[in-house]
Formats: C-alpha cells, structure tokens, sequence
C-alpha cells in the first residue's frame, strides 16, 4: 500500500501559484478524509508543498469541492483563506464548469439532458429518487459507443450527490464497473469509468478565465484512448 510520501512523488500539478493548486486526483485516494483514516489528497497535496516550499507545522490547504473516491481527474484546492472562499462562492454560484467522461453500459443516444430529483440515504451513502429531493441536472453527449457500451460527454449542471453516476443508472445505462449502482457488478476496488477531465474558472485573485484538462487515464478506458482523441 502506497504512503502519503509515494503519493507526493507521483503528484501530478497541473498548475500552482499563491493562491490555488490544481492537480490531477488519483483514482481510490479520498477527497478528504472519512472515518477509514485513508490517506486522501488534501493530505497529499499538504505534504507536497509542505516538501517543496520547506514550511514548518500546518501547511493551509482549501478544500472547494469533491470527486468520489474512485473517480479521477481535475482538482482544484486554494493556498489561503481568500481564495477559498471565492473560490467555494464560485462554485455556489455556478461559476465554475465541471465536464466528465463516463462510460455506460449499452448504447445511448447521440445527446440528451437527465433532471431528477435526488435525496441521499445518509445511513447507507445512496443516492436515491424521490420527489421531495433536490433538483439534479445535466447534458451529455455521445462519444461513440463500442462493445456494447457508450462512451459519454457529462456536462453537469448542479452537484448533487452521486449525481452522475445515479442518473444513468437511473436511465438503465450505469457507469462501467459501478457495483454501487449497479447490482449486476461484483463489489470491486478497481477503477470506476468516471472521470473529471474539463474545469474551468475564474482566478479568485487575479480575475483571469482558466481552464484545465485531462484525458482519461486506466485500464478501464485504454480501449477506448482513440474514440476520445479524435472527439472534437
């Protein structure tokens, strides 16, 4: 098992100044941390500039948003306060854009918009249908499909819970590989087709538009490399 220093080794920044940080998240690494004391990336990325700048006791380090924990892809922390909680306020306000790939199962259609309403089960960590729950919007747009499944672009429009991964299990199209949604998939740790690749925002700072992208990264997705590359 990898400790937090095998991690710093293998950070991938991809942008850093005063004010924020942006990397690349590992897939099943935690956000932040949970009641497993796994290791998780806001304990990476402290101790990374922790290492790379020689600062002694607490190093700052803003937590803006999440991705679940066996998601990869574009992550952005802030350095301070200020850029924290612009930052936080952004996000809130819909200011900042967040666009994934998944992979579902079977063939969908070439776009569409799913709008549900979604509550957590907060004693089993579900997300789950119900009328009384808060709106969950987002687009996507096909890909291309092979081997039966559908390789997608996820435009998300509000930050539910679980949202993407519920939403197209909800369409009877779930995420490759998630068991947690998909009860035909064996409970696994490997890798979950959903990724971050898209962020876009303002610099709470300097006030400059900023966007950052990553490709899909695993075994999960290496059959597919080619069908995402030539995407638009």
């Amino acid at each position: 098992m990898m400790n937090v220093n095998d991690y710093v080794k293998r950070l991938n920044i991809l942008y850093e100044d005063n004010h924020l940080i942006v990397c690349e998240k590992f897939v099943n690494v935690l956000s932040q941390k949970d009641i497993t004391g796994d290791v998780d990336m806001c304990e990476i990325v402290k101790a990374y500039i922790k290492e790379k700048y020689n600062k002694p006791g607490n190093v700052y380090l803003g937590l803006v948003h999440r991705l679940d924990r066996r998601v990869g892809g574009v992550m952005v922390f802030a350095k301070t306060s200020k850029a924290a909680s612009r930052l936080s306020s952004a996000i809130s306000n819909h200011e900042v854009v967040k666009k994934y790939m998944c992979i579902c199962k079977g063939k969908l259609e070439d776009s569409g918009n799913i709008c549900l309403t979604i509550a957590k089960d907060e004693k089993n960590n579900v997300a789950y249908f119900s009328k009384d729950g808060k709106e969950a919007k987002l687009n996507y747009k096909l890909i291309g499909t092979k081997n039966n499944n559908s390789v997608v672009d996820v435009d998300l429009l509000t930050g539910r819970y679980n949202q993407i991964r519920f939403s197209f299990a909800y369409i009877k199209h779930p995420i490759l590989n998630d068991y947690k949604y998909d009860k035909s998939c064996p409970v696994n740790n490997n890798e979950l087709a959903l990724w971050c690749y898209y962020l876009e925002l303002i610099h709470p700072v300097i006030k400059k538009k900023m966007v950052f992208k990553l490709l899909p990264k695993g075994l999960l997705w290496d059959e597919y490399k080619q069908m995402i590359l030539e995407y638009k």
